[in-house]
């Protein structure tokens, strides 16, 4: 009786195994992963994709990124952005990345911008820029 739950029991893993693999295949399809080194250029994406921009930061310093320009008719910022200490940094006060999700909403040519700065220093221009020409098809 165990043999017989064992061999039906295989299939089903399989299944879930490829399932999973679809799936996650299917959603990293539909992102357009950027970093600091697409900063400046002009990307182009199709409606309904998702942007995700990850970029070095260590808010221990107290800096962070932070949105300063961005048309939101067009792209929709996806919660706050989610800070991932680096693996080789895993200790207190260590650097990680900022990751950054937008939903693309409209077709059209529109410009995103952020700024790496202490979010109290209101009158200080940021340390760095990151900056995106954004061009949507449908």
């Amino acid at each position: 009786m165990s043999l017989c739950n064992h061999s039906r029991m295989r299939p089903s893993f399989a299944f879930l195994l490829l399932l999973t693999v679809l799936i996650s295949g299917c959603n990293s399809a539909n992102e357009v992963k950027l970093d600091i080194g697409d900063s400046g250029s002009q990307v182009e994406v199709k409606k309904g994709q998702t942007l995700v921009i990850s970029l070095e930061s260590n808010p221990t310093t107290g800096y962070g990124w932070e949105v300063m320009k961005i048309n939101d008719s067009m792209l929709e910022q996806m919660g706050e952005a989610e800070f991932k200490t680096s693996p080789s940094h895993d200790v207190v006060g260590a650097g990680g990345v900022e990751v950054f999700r937008f939903q693309i909403k409209e077709v059209g040519t529109t410009y995103l911008e952020l700024g790496y700065r202490r979010f109290w220093e209101e009158d200080v221009a940021p340390l760095m820029i990151y900056s995106l020409s954004i061009v949507v098809h449908k």
